[in-house]
Parts: C-alpha cells; sequence; structure tokens
C-alpha cells in the first residue's frame, strides 16, 4: 500500500489510537487529530514511527480547512484520509437535546464532509489517494435510542457511496466501514444486545481490507458481531 502520510481524525481513543498504533508500526507518518490534546498525546505515546499532533474541531469547515493546510506544510501531501471522529447520545427521540442533535449531525456527516473537502483537490491533482469513512452499522439500519445518530450516520453513508461514484474514474478510492459496537467510550451508556468488538480486530480488518488488490476493489466494509445475525 503506497501510504506515506495517514491523517485520522478522532485519534484520541477507541478505534482512531487503534488504527494510528497500527499505521506507525506500518512506517506511515500518522498525523493525529481531535479535540482533545491530552488523549492525542497519550496515542502518541504509543506510536513506534513519526507523527503529528492537530487540536481540530471538525465541525468547523474553518478550522478543518487551517489544520489541513498546516498539515500539508508541515509534513506533505495526504495520502490516507480516516475519517474517524464521532459523537452518540442515545436515547429516545423526545428526550434529545437540542445541543445534543446539532453535536451528531455537525460531528458524524458535515465533519467527515469537511475533512473529505480539504483533501480532494490534491488527490484529483496526483490521481491517488484513500478516504475511508467510519460509518457503522447504525448507518445501515434503524435502532430504539439512536434516532438522530443513525441519522447522521444514513448521512454519512450516502456521502460516502455518492462520492464513491463521483471518484470511480480517477485513482482515488473510497472505502465506507459499517461496523458493530466496539468497547469504545461511544458506546458507553448504549443499549444493546451484540457483543462489543475490539477496536484493534476492527482496525486489522479495516487495513487488510484497504490494500490495494489486482482486478479487485473493496468500497465497504461491514463487521458484525458473529452472534447477530440480523444486519438489517
Amino acid at each position: 500500500m503506497d501510504v506515506n502520510v495517514v491523517v485520522i481524525t478522532g485519534a484520541g481513543s477507541g478505534l482512531g489510537a487503534s488504527l494510528a498504533k497500527k499505521y506507525s508500526d506500518l512506517g506511515c507518518h500518522v498525523c493525529l487529530l481531535g479535540r482533545t490534546q491530552t488523549k492525542l498525546i497519550r496515542t502518541a505515546e504509543t506510536l513506534s514511527h513519526s507523527h503529528s499532533i492537530y487540536e481540530v474541531d471538525v465541525s468547523s469547515k474553518n478550522n478543518v480547512a487551517n489544520v489541513m493546510q498546516l498539515i500539508k506544510e508541515e509534513v506533505g501531501q495526504i495520502d490516507l484520509l480516516i475519517n474517524n471522529a464521532g459523537v452518540g447520545v442515545f436515547d429516545l427521540t423526545e428526550n434529545l437535546s437540542e445541543e445534543s442533535i446539532h453535536q451528531m449531525i455537525d460531528i458524524n456527516l458535515k465533519g467527515t464532509i469537511f475533512c473529505t473537502q480539504e483533501v480532494l483537490n490534491d488527490m484529483k491533482k496526483r490521481n491517488r489517494g484513500y478516504i475511508v469513512n467510519i460509518v457503522s452499522l447504525s448507518g445501515k439500519r434503524g435502532k430504539v435510542t439512536e434516532s438522530v445518530y443513525s441519522a447522521s450516520k444514513f448521512g454519512a453513508r450516502g456521502f460516502t457511496e455518492n462520492l464513491a461514484l463521483e471518484l470511480e474514474d480517477t485513482g482515488i478510492r473510497v472505502f465506507g466501514v459499517y461496523m458493530g459496537n466496539m468497547k469504545t467510550e461511544l458506546w458507553e451508556g448504549a443499549i444493546t444486545e451484540e457483543a462489543y468488538m475490539e477496536p484493534d480486530d476492527v482496525a486489522d480488518i479495516i487495513i487488510e481490507s484497504i490494500k490495494p488488490r489486482k482486478n479487485m476493489l473493496v468500497q465497504e466494509i461491514v463487521i458484525k458481531d458473529s452472534k447477530n445475525k440480523k444486519l438489517i
């Protein structure tokens, strides 16, 4: 896989931290993006290769643009963008606050769009690059207490599928990742009958799945609990 610079949002914990460590072990320069510097530093301490830390609010287009420009100036062109930042508030629809609704739409959906916009022009000029959107199974099926969370993820799924169509005649590859609940801060307090998957296991599957293969193209990765037979 011809990747030198990897940018991961939501890299302070969970799946983002796991992906960061694994790509660092592969010799990539990993750019850790997130809202909380202390968490990013904690992830950075686990990395074996060169890395950079950038505080960012992905819901702010201006903030995202500034950070992505800084990365290009300090590190170089971005080869792989992993849109992993996400937030979830799980409750019945009538109980969700206006703030939590805005937060889920702004981070899960708008954040994915804003970050992607900032890498597209350079990737198109070079006709190469990878964009991985971490969506979750909530972008494929509805579930009690996940109405707005799922709405944001269904939006991210639609964006991912349409982006892949826009770029299908280019050398840029787009991947949507749909996985079940993981042992991360995001799912604490969520109501579920599914087993919680290990972020390291999910990261391994993602990395292996997006490797280029002759005459084959993976655009969607679905990872679910083996005991959960119902996907949709």
